[in-house]
């Protein structure tokens, strides 16, 4: 019964870190409609660049810790690795100002976590 319990938290955990950088993402697209409409959509969306970053740490935690101790399938660890190496991405080509790839990457991003969020 304990086992269960404890395996229920990881799993809860995991999903919440999930949850969390969904909705870092979508808020992302939020603050980037408000870069172009208003004067502190540009600080909004640097805050928001770093917070979703955090996310995506947080899913690598996560997706570990739920590998980890209960011998789950190495997958998620994956899956939250590469989310993190495309925050990056994100990262480095929004300093560098180049939308032609930094939007539709985020449109990507933002669908494979609705993805992973449904799948979880």
């Amino acid at each position: 019964m304990a086992t269960q319990v404890t395996a229920q938290r990881r799993f809860s955990f995991l999903r919440i870190a999930i949850a969390l950088q969904t909705l870092t993402i979508f808020l992302q697209a939020v603050s980037a409609g408000l870069l172009l409409t208003a004067s502190y959509g540009e600080t909004l969306h640097s805050a928001g660049a770093r917070v979703m970053y955090g996310a995506s740490m947080l899913y690598v935690l996560a997706a570990v810790l739920a590998w980890k101790p209960g011998g789950d399938p190495l997958t998620p660890v994956w899956h939250a690795a590469g989310f993190l190496v495309l925050a990056s991405v994100q990262v480095v080509l929004g300093i560098a100002h180049v939308p032609s790839v930094h939007l539709p990457l985020g449109v990507a991003m933002f669908g494979l976590s609705v993805l992973a969020l449904v799948r979880r």
